[in-house]
Formats: structure tokens, C-alpha cells, sequence
């Protein structure tokens, strides 16, 4: 009997895949809307008027993220902070934020 791959797990690999290749491009677009508030103070409106777009709405619908106002007004929240996503992501600031919680909420 010749070698069975299974189709629906190979689908559902390259779903994940394009799903993470679209969240980087996210990722991205914030960042640049970040050095945009750094340099021009934009930043905000800038990210704002991206997911808003046709293509902004398109990527993040394809990156796993639901286009809404809702997600529009956390993306420019998170822009306005001005930490770089790489930052944000990191284990550190997590800790770091989370003891900043901690330490106000006592």
C-alpha cells in the first residue's frame, strides 16, 4: 500500500501558515505607524486609516483578525504607546508590564 498524507492536515498547515505570514505583515504596519508617531506624530490616524482600507481590512481578515472598530481602535491604542511590537512581545515586557499592574493595583 503506497503512503496516505492526509490532505485536510496538510490544507490546515498551509492555512496556519499564510494566517502567520499576515499577522507579520500586521505586525509590520503597526511598527511603521509607530516610527510614523515618533517622527510626525500621526501615528494613531495613520494605522487607523490602514485597517480601515480595502487592503488593511483584507490583510487582517486573511491574518486571523475580525476588521471591526473595535480592533481599529486597539490598533491605534497600541500605536499610541509607541512600544515596538517586537518589544510588546517579548517575555520581558510582559513580565515587566504585568509587575507594573501588580504594583498599582495594591
Amino acid at each position: 500500500m503506497k503512503d496516505f498524507v492526509d490532505g485536510t492536515a496538510f490544507n490546515a498547515e498551509q492555512g496556519n501558515r499564510a494566517r502567520k505570514l499576515f499577522a507579520a505583515v500586521v505586525l509590520a504596519a503597526l511598527d511603521d505607524a509607530i516610527s510614523d508617531d515618533k517622527k510626525y506624530g500621526n501615528g494613531p490616524e495613520q494605522i487607523a486609516r490602514w485597517a480601515r482600507s480595502r487592503d488593511g481590512r483584507e490583510v487582517l481578515s486573511c491574518a486571523g483578525i475580525d476588521p471591526n472598530e473595535r480592533v481599529v481602535s486597539g490598533l491605534m491604542e497600541f500605536v499610541g504607546k509607541g512600544v515596538r511590537t517586537s518589544v510588546a512581545l517579548s517575555r520581558e515586557e510582559s513580565e515587566r508590564r504585568n509587575a507594573a499592574a501588580q504594583a498599582e493595583a495594591a
